[in-house]
């Protein structure tokens, strides 16, 4: 279940990933775009969310400040989209640094069923905890709001890391 190919392709102010992905038997290549330090560029950002049929909201459990602009994201998302629910993902990492932890896990736990009991993990991009799992819950949920007709297509799925 391991990503088969990963791509990367920096642009000027966003990095766009390529990963193909087997989740529950189906190939999926996921387009995954990570739209930090996009803040000033609010309608290239619009734009992306957009177009984005999943969201991993991420923060890092050593800042506060992170985790406190969460829920104007998720406002944000739910506003551009013009829908009340989209599949989306809450991710506390950095959860190999406990020592220097300053948002509890029950704080993201809390804030995740505020969000229409949005999925929720904590994660370590360098320990390689719960990476995986968290783009496997995202493809599920996007596979669920929108069933595919014809099982065992490679579908492509465009996720936004924010």
């Amino acid at each position: 279940m391991a990503s088969e190919m990963i791509r990367m392709i920096s642009l000027a102010l966003t990095a766009f990933i390529y990963v193909q992905v087997e989740v529950d038997g189906q190939q999926c290549m996921l387009e995954i775009l990570d739209t930090a330090g996009t803040e000033q560029f609010t309608a290239m950002r619009d734009l992306y969310m957009k177009n984005g049929q999943g969201f991993v909201l991420v923060y890092s459990i050593t800042a506060q400040s992170t985790f406190n602009d969460l829920q104007d994201l998720r406002e944000q998302i739910l506003r551009v989209k013009d829908m009340d629910d989209v599949p989306m993902i809450l991710v506390g990492n950095k959860c190999d640094l406990e020592d220097e932890r300053v948002v509890g896990k029950d704080q993201g736990a809390n804030l995740a069923r505020s969000f229409n009991n949005c999925a929720f993990l904590e994660s370590s991009a360098k320990a390689k905890i719960n990476v995986n799992e968290i783009f496997y819950d995202l493809v599920r949920q996007i596979n669920r709001k929108n069933p595919e007709k014809k099982p065992n297509t490679k579908k492509k799925s465009k996720c936004v890391l924010l």
